[in-house]
């Protein structure tokens, strides 16, 4: 495998999908056995981590929350950003000093630092005690090379991305609220991120292996689908026909799931009739996330994102005025390469006109192998970090300020459990994602229900029942 290379990458075909049934037998090699499983990143990470947990069970282990009792340890790696990789590394000390009072213990890493050929270099010279490492397009892979790592063999797997696997069974960690992947990979090559190396190209899914999945979960009582990809609107666009993100997003509403949600939208892609669809059934939740990453055109361009500034603010325009509920969050990065003070003051006036519900915001991380991490970046970290918490500063104001515009309402929430900060709490979320606290009473969970809104705060309310 080479390093990520912005040109081959790019100038990949639209070859022919691989669709790989998963049919993984229960089989107790590992009988008694346990493993341990930590996920870094991105939802699509954690609903890949419900795959690789089922395929543990199937042959024969249990999951444990102690590393030392682990016969297995799994850590499923994000690439997005440099902390995660220098917390990955950290946790690697600890893995290491697990084997060497366990011999036989497994290391494995998985995830998209194991798609980056120099993170696999730095494994396999600094890290010689790990033995399976595993792109995030082979996981169905993990039983075989397990069972082969019992053999004594040191293995090194990078990842297919011509494969879309089907009928997968997850360990699903909620019985209340499901992902459903629809699509895998990226194709917009946005200069600063790593995805469309690690996780390649955009392979969709067959609608009726989608529609299967969540008709399946409808049956087992789940409350909420969420569907997910790299870029979800794009769906379909590799299936040339007329069959895109919109027509999957209807035709699952129509099953019934009481909630569905989708997660993360490219504006670019962002079609009016995905608003019309999203207006039309009162079951897609209006939350919509919508990363704009900067509001100076500038910066948009270097970037490569394909949209203006007008451009996305005439879509937020589109969307309040067809769906008015609609709660819109996003994601900011300040300090892109070559961003001036003009081009930050930009971004400030993108999120007082847009007054987001919230946002994920970024100073930006140079990413080994992208187009921006050959820019000039000549901003100090200082007047970063100062960027950064003006935003957040404003961010959050606007996020409370619409918040308290719940006060006193009766509004539905899905309880999903106990708090894990209050455990005389429960939590759950509203039909526009914003998280709730109300006092704890079991017969809820799991159920949509009526909370009146009692305090407002930036991240959160408290509720109370009636």
């Amino acid at each position: 495998m080479k390093l990520p290379n912005y040109e081959e990458a790019k100038s990949r075909t639209k070859v022919d999908i691989v669709y790989k049934d998963v049919n993984i037998k229960y089989e107790e090699v590992f009988k008694n056995k346990k493993y341990f499983l930590r996920t870094y990143g991105c939802q699509m990470n954690v609903h890949d981590s419900e795959e690789i947990s089922n395929y543990l069970i199937m042959l024969g282990m249990s999951k444990t929350e102690v590393l030392k009792d682990a016969d297995v340890i799994l850590l499923n790696t994000c690439a997005i950003r440099e902390n995660a990789h220098d917390k990955v590394i950290g946790f690697l000390g600890r893995c290491k000093h697990v084997k060497k009072l366990n011999k036989d213990l497994i290391i494995i890493i998985m995830g998209c630092m194991a798609a980056q050929e120099d993170v696999v270099k730095e494994f396999q010279d600094k890290h010689k005690y790990i033995d399976i490492i595993i792109g995030p397009n082979n996981i169905y892979d993990l039983p075989k090379l397990l069972l082969e790592r019992q053999k004594g063999q040191n293995i090194e797997v990078h990842s297919n991305s011509d494969i879309v696997p089907e009928n997968v069974k997850y360990h699903r960690d909620s019985k209340i609220s499901a992902w459903v992947n629809v699509m895998y990979g990226c194709d917009k090559f946005c200069t600063y991120c790593i995805v469309p190396y690690t996780r390649g190209r955009e392979r969709s899914r067959k609608k009726e292996a989608i529609l299967k999945e969540c008709k399946c979960l409808i049956e087992n009582g789940y409350q909420e689908i969420t569907l997910l990809g790299q870029n979800v609107n794009a769906y379909g666009n590799d299936l040339y026909s007329d069959y895109n993100f919109a027509s999957l997003l209807e035709d699952i509403a129509k099953l019934g799931i009481p909630r569905l949600r989708f997660v993360t939208s490219h504006p670019w892609n962002f079609t009016d009739k995905m608003i019309d669809v999203i207006a039309k059934y009162d079951n897609i939740m209006p939350y919509i996330h919508l990363p704009i990453q900067s509001g100076s055109n500038n910066i948009l361009r270097k970037m490569n994102r394909r949209y203006t500034k007008e451009e996305y603010l005439n879509l937020v325009d589109k969307i309040r005025k067809k769906i008015p509920k609609a709660a819109i969050t996003t994601d900011i990065i300040v300090g892109f390469p070559g961003e001036t003070k003009e081009d930050f003051k930009e971004t400030i006036d993108v999120v007082n006109c847009c007054k987001f519900d919230g946002a994920y915001t970024f100073i930006f991380s140079k990413r080994k192998g992208t187009p921006a991490a050959l820019l000039k970046d000549d901003t100090p970290l200082e007047e970063k970090e100062k960027r950064l918490a003006t935003l957040n500063e404003l961010v959050n104001r606007y996020s409370k300020e619409n918040n308290k515009r719940l006060l006193g309402k009766m509004v539905p929430v899905l309880i999903m459990g106990v708090s894990e900060k209050d455990n005389t709490k429960m939590y759950g979320y509203t039909d526009t994602f914003k998280l709730v606290n109300v006092a704890f009473d079991k017969a809820f969970i799991g159920k949509i229900i009526a909370v009146k809104i009692i305090d407002a705060k930036s991240f959160s309310l408290d509720g109370k029942l009636t």
